[in-house]
């Protein structure tokens, strides 16, 4: 969790799609100094030097998800916009206030699950595997926009409904870098290295994906099972193999 005294210490820059505080929580002025502190740490993140150690700082992404304009004007209505609540770590992504309800085929739900913005061009819906015992579903691995063979769910919002033919899934592990960074660490867009974590409940991720883009901010992506199996939290760093 973030300090929440008066000056802020390096380990609270900690904003992943996780960490989204209720309402109000933060004065205006708090919300500047978070907007310009996650702006300078991004700048000093895209920056690596190849002779150190490839360490990445970690953000726990809760469950989510993406969906489209027309999926946005059924949950919400003719016109309905995003409307952004929190800026994620990578430019140009934000977490919406709009939230939905993920039902399953057990007839549970799952409640206020954040949209996350701006709309795509396709609508999954990002959770963990604990959330797919409750909802009843069997999640595959995928990267985004890979929704081949996915369950699909119910969204519900506050002016309707859609069940999803597909787009139900478990987010594959992946590693946020900028050009730069790829090239001084030796990085390929789309290769797949290790992580490890050297806490108290060390352990050492396999099948992490390399997403190589221009202006995108040093992070790793883990979902809430993964984060929790090795007492791992935002802002935590592992080390790339």
């Amino acid at each position: 969790m973030a300090n929440t005294g008066d000056t802020i210490q390096p380990g609270d820059i900690r904003y992943a799609e996780d960490s989204i505080c209720p309402a109000g929580c933060l004065t205006p002025d708090e919300e500047l100094i978070r907007t310009v502190a996650n702006r300078v740490l991004a700048a000093l993140q895209n920056t690596a030097d190849p002779e150190s150690p490839k360490l990445v700082p970690v953000g726990i992404s809760a469950r989510h998800c993406h969906v489209t304009e027309q999926v946005l004007q059924i949950l919400y209505g003719r016109g309905a916009k995003l409307h952004p609540y929190r800026e994620l770590r990578q430019p140009g992504f934000y977490a919406a206030r709009e939230t939905v309800t993920v039902l399953g085929p057990r007839m549970r739900a799952i409640e206020n699950v954040r949209i996350l913005g701006p709309t795509r061009t396709y609508t999954q819906v990002e959770l963990s595997r604990t959330d797919g015992f409750l909802l009843g579903l069997s999640l595959p691995i995928r990267d985004s926009g890979d929704l081949e063979g996915t369950p699909g769910v119910t969204l519900v919002g506050p002016a309707g409904s859609i069940t999803l033919p597909n787009g139900a899934m478990r987010a594959g592990r992946h590693v946020h870098m900028s050009p730069e960074v790829a090239a001084a660490w030796g990085l390929t867009d789309r290769q797949m290295v290790r992580a490890e974590f050297e806490g108290e409940k060390g352990v050492v991720f396999s099948n992490v994906l390399i997403r190589v883009g221009k202006g995108q901010v040093l992070e790793m992506h883990l979902d809430t099972d993964d984060g929790n199996a090795a007492d791992l939290v935002t802002g935590d760093m592992v080390r790339l193999f």
